[in-house]
């Protein structure tokens, strides 16, 4: 099984009232994973679920850095944490993930298709790789432009292993756009661990081999993916090229509900690994470091944690009271 990286500790930061926010927004992410099983449980949850449980810094710490509305986000269908990053109301999140019409997609994406085009949220996509190829279409519009905006793009290590991630790159590469690529390695992909299924798991070297520069960062912690984030962006903006992250991380809860480990399924991880990586969980490491600089007052990160269980819980409320999608807007919004 793969080693978790050695922790080291989180160095000084430059801001730390932005931490602070960034501490918020990964508490509001954490707490607002917590109750999609049991709505899937429930039945209310149509299609399937898939939380992001210890990923949150690789959302809070990128999304962060950009200029919304402006620069535009793609995903993956794990994108509760970018529609919550990107400032998407959680109502209107919630009430989408239960298929109501209050939904940020009016109840008919789902949890897997989440989007706020008016943030630049361009949506989760349910195809393994399937945004890849939809940012290099997103980045040829801002070269087209002349803009100096950005398009981010996640993406998880399973999809390396996609034929038209790697003819994306190959164009994003060729034709310099301004595209920031986000791999999102958790070492599983769905539920295969990466030495069974990769033969050159270097994945910045395979970015490399489309001409597209690139770095390894520790996805567990905030700061040094928001760093890492702010120099790439800058980066991509003055020369309109695109660049390449992968970020070492781990969800601490399953693919998704029917293989997580909490629900008393055993199937590819071990308990004692889990328990490894969740030592390094990316919330309580920056809680750590605030406390340890004097940033947090007495009290203030239990206020913070209070403050995003009253919003999740008030989101849960707006969608359970959100009516379904009427009948006769079934053929709504469909173009042929």
């Amino acid at each position: 099984m793969p080693k978790a990286m050695v922790e080291e500790p989180i160095r000084e930061a430059a801001c730390d009232v932005e931490l602070k926010d960034l501490y918020a927004l990964m508490v509001l992410i954490r707490r607002f994973e917590e109750p999609q099983y049991r709505k899937f449980r429930e039945g209310k949850i149509g299609g399937y679920v898939h939380r992001s449980d210890g990923q949150e810094a690789i959302v809070a710490g990128i999304i962060s850095q950009l200029r919304l509305p402006g620069d535009y986000v793609l995903c993956t269908y794990r994108d509760h944490a970018q529609a919550l990053a990107v400032g998407t109301d959680p109502g209107a999140v919630m009430a989408e993930i239960l298929g109501r019409s209050g939904g940020c997609a009016g109840g008919k994406g789902g949890s897997m298709h989440l989007i706020d085009p008016d943030r630049g949220f361009l949506g989760g996509d349910g195809i393994v790789g399937g945004p890849v190829p939809i940012a290099v279409g997103v980045g040829w519009a801002i070269k087209y432009r002349g803009d100096d905006n950005v398009c981010v793009c996640y993406f998880g290590d399973g999809a390396m292993n996609q034929g038209g991630v790697h003819e994306s790159l190959n164009m994003a590469g060729l034709y310099k756009l301004p595209i920031l690529f986000v791999l999102e390695n958790n070492k599983y992909a769905m539920g295969t661990a990466l030495e069974r299924s990769t033969g050159q798991p270097d994945f910045v070297m395979k970015a490399n081999a489309h001409g597209i520069r690139g770095e390894r960062v520790d996805g567990m912690d905030v700061i040094k993916v928001r760093e890492a984030a702010k120099r790439a962006i800058q980066g991509i903006r003055k020369t309109g090229e695109p660049y390449f992250f992968e970020m070492d991380c781990y969800r601490f809860v399953g693919h998704g509900y029917g293989d997580d480990s909490t629900q008393g399924q055993k199937f590819y991880r071990t308990e004692e690994e889990v328990a490894q990586w969740r030592e390094r969980d990316p919330i309580q490491r920056l809680r750590r470091h605030l406390e340890t600089q004097g940033t947090f007052r007495a009290g203030e990160a239990d206020d913070i944690d209070a403050d995003a269980k009253r919003r999740v819980d008030a989101a849960v409320a707006f969608a359970e009271s959100s009516p379904e999608p009427p009948l006769d807007s079934l053929y709504d919004h469909i173009f042929s």
